[in-house]
């Protein structure tokens, strides 16, 4: 009488150990999905920061075709196709991820710089109008800048240049390019200490030494900036004030400047060399 109850009871417990195994199973393959989802965003965050930018494009452009909703992957190849300078053709994709129901004001942030990028000022600025302006991030403001500049409105890009670089624990670029934006209103006095400030924050911008360079020159002033700087670098801010100085009319100065150069120089300096001859009227 107690072998149906054994039975019973062993037919429970296989029933109890198939169901074990069945949950085992499905934990391992959760588990599974899970660190290969992490993979996946790990990959995807390595191709953004440190990737090849062309291979960045074909990592997110071969995931796409098997995930081609996937928003995240809309993103990254979007932004892959803008560091490899392809703006023309990541517009239509941020256009995408900017249609999508989950966009955010970041994507039309980035849609605008991509705007920018491809040489359409108009498109970029109606993209940034659509953006309320309680969004307020570093990305924003520089373009907002960018644009006030383009169209001339110089108080509008002072304010937006100085909101910029307060979002940022990096603001060397947006000191170089407000300080970039003083020269071209012809104010280099206001310009130098903005691009000192750049480099303070940077030091091996190389830009913002070059547009110091141009700043003091612009004031006359042909001697060079005490910024660290390597023998080459030394080397092209004597030829960049050189020929500021020739353009005001300087000639001998920057006759002095463009010898200074090419002696400073670690290697043959042909661009020097080829000012220094047509200033001497095509001679040696």
């Amino acid at each position: 009488m107690r072998h149906p109850i054994l039975f019973a009871l062993l037919a429970g417990s296989a029933f109890a150990f198939a169901a074990c195994q069945d949950s085992s199973k499905a934990s391992v393959s959760r588990a599974i999905d899970s660190v290969t989802a992490i993979d996946n965003q790990n990959m995807a965050e390595l191709m953004l920061v440190a990737g090849d930018p062309e291979e960045a494009v074909n990592y997110f452009a071969a995931q796409l075709e098997r995930r081609p909703d996937d928003l995240s992957l809309q993103r990254g190849l979007a932004k892959s196709l803008v560091r490899a300078g392809r703006s023309s053709e990541a517009l239509p994709v941020w256009r995408n991820v900017v249609a999508h129901p989950e966009a955010n004001n970041d994507d039309r942030v980035m849609l605008a710089d991509t705007y920018i990028r491809a040489n359409n000022w108009a498109q970029a600025e109606a993209t940034l109008n659509q953006i309320p302006p309680t969004h307020e991030s570093f990305d924003r403001y520089r373009l907002e800048a960018m644009i006030a500049d383009s169209k001339q409105q110089w108080a509008r890009a002072d304010h937006f240049y100085e909101t910029a670089a307060g979002l940022t624990t990096r603001p060397s670029g947006v000191y170089n390019n407000w300080g970039f934006s003083k020269l071209t209103r012809g104010k280099p006095r206001e310009a130098e200490p903005l691009f000192m400030q750049a480099l303070q924050h940077d030091p091996n911008l190389f830009t913002a030494k070059n547009n110091l360079a141009l700043a003091r020159a612009g004031q006359g002033n042909y001697s060079l900036p005490l910024v660290q700087m390597t023998q080459e670098e030394r080397a092209v801010l004597l030829y960049t004030m050189a020929i500021a100085a020739v353009r005001k009319g300087d000639t001998t100065i920057g006759r002095t400047l463009l010898a200074e150069a090419i002696d400073t120089h670690p290697q043959h300096y042909e661009e020097a060399v080829r000012a220094m001859r047509a200033l001497d009227g095509g001679r040696g």
